[in-house]
């Protein structure tokens, strides 16, 4: 198993450039199934995910090869309508197969996907959504069963939680619905925005992705087109915390300042330089950063995926700090790994109080999720010393390159086995 070991106390500095997004490309990926033409997708990340839905995608019976950063779906005829658990079981956005095969298809049986390092993060809010359009819903033997004799018929739905998941769940099967789907307390992210805008290329009618509600007139058929994936907000912000961190100088290109507003903000209240265009976004390092609170909110406020990460930072300055999360009931699986680090971290519920060191030191850690591993890999950039970071599998599966980006910043990075 791949390690990373990282010798801290490097200043970063250069120039990056962003990847695609893996959240906005993997439900779009999985909307190729809702056409027989060819699809080709470009700015698509290498990826563990990426992989995985691809060989989903030949599975079920859409033939995609990926070429670079540029994917083709090809043409296809018959469709599977069985998900199984050797496929689902890699990654929880497996369930996304449901919404264009019940589209397609009128049934789809998909294993279980189980419970999660960071929550147990059900599909019920999918499944309620399916059974107002229409859908019978059954559960044995470790598989959700679900069918529409009569087709998908189109419904005013409204979420108890705006489910980034379950919005695009929903859209990928209210697009070949027959009448109209209103999607109220929809999520709000670029990423669902990203996604109604291939649909809409794809030839489907959809309007208000991005605000709370996305209304949804069904169509009978859709159609092959290219798309470009938007870039990743979580890796620009990522990036944007490593320039901090290591009280470093560096260019971000390819990315969309306007997704990661409200982190811009902390991280200049904090005392970081920070100037953007269109594209980039340029942070400098220029004082001492003073600590600020977060509280994790579903899009526009401050992102889940961008915790652990800022309490990697808010461990080395001076003065106190709190991060809540309110979004998962378990994220706070890299606060005893930070501790080993040296971080003084109290857990209080979804609360962690952090009390800033003077310094970090290095030491083996091991990685429970995406964006915790992001976080052991910033901190062991700031520690003094030696920092070996296990089970990066979990990186694979979000980051592309990123010992090889964080090489070219001037980082003294590597991957051992």
């Amino acid at each position: 198993m791949d390690k990373i070991i990282i010798n801290g106390g490097k200043k970063l500095k250069g120039e990056v450039k962003i990847s695609g997004s893996k959240n906005s490309a993997l439900p779009i990926l999985f909307a190729s199934l809702l056409t027989d033409e060819p699809v080709t997708i470009t700015n698509v990340p290498s990826l563990a995910d990426i992989n995985t839905t691809i060989a989903f995608l030949n599975f079920i019976g859409k033939p995609a090869v990926k070429k670079g950063a540029t994917l083709k779906a090809l043409a296809s005829g018959k469709y599977k309508h069985i998900a199984p658990y050797d496929l689902v079981r890699k990654m929880r956005a497996s369930v996304l197969i449901m919404g264009p095969l019940l589209g397609r298809l009128n049934k789809v049986d998909v294993s279980l996907p189980g419970g999660c390092a960071i929550g147990a993060r059900p599909i019920d809010i999918h499944l309620e959504a399916f059974k107002k359009l229409g859908t019978e819903i059954e559960v044995e033997e470790g598989y959700v069963k679900t069918s529409c004799k009569n087709g998908l018929q189109g419904a005013d739905i409204k979420f108890r939680f705006p489910s980034v998941g379950a919005t695009e769940n929903l859209m990928l099967a209210a697009v070949l619905a027959k009448g109209t789907t209103k999607i109220i307390n929809a999520a709000r992210e670029p990423e669902i925005e990203d996604l109604a805008e291939f649909l809409n290329k794809m030839g489907a009618k959809v309007s208000g992705a991005g605000s709370k509600t996305i209304t949804i007139e069904g169509v009978d058929k859709l159609y092959g087109c290219s798309h470009k994936v938007i870039p990743d907000r979580i890796e620009a912000a990522t990036y944007l915390i490593a320039a901090a961190i290591t009280k470093g100088e560096i260019l971000i290109k390819d990315a969309d300042p306007k997704h990661l507003k409200i982190v811009i903000e902390k991280l200049q209240k904090a005392g970081l330089l920070i100037k953007t265009t269109e594209s980039t976004i340029y942070a400098k390092w220029v004082k001492d950063l003073k600590p600020h609170d977060i509280s994790t909110e579903v899009y526009p406020g401050f992102p889940t995926d961008i915790q652990a990460q800022w309490m990697a930072l808010m461990c080395l300055l001076k003065g106190k700090a709190c991060v809540k999360e309110n979004v998962f009931e378990n994220r706070f699986l890299h606060v005893a790994e930070l501790q080993r680090l040296g971080a003084d971290l109290t857990v209080d519920g979804r609360m962690v109080d952090i009390k800033g060191v003077e310094k970090l030191s290095g030491a083996p850690v091991m990685v429970s999720d995406l964006r915790a591993g992001a976080a052991l890999v910033l901190a062991g950039l700031a520690a003094k010393g030696k920092t070996t970071v296990s089970r990066i599998y979990h990186l694979d599966r979000g980051y592309e390159l990123l010992e090889k980006k964080l090489k070219k910043l001037g980082a003294d990075i590597k991957r051992v086995r």
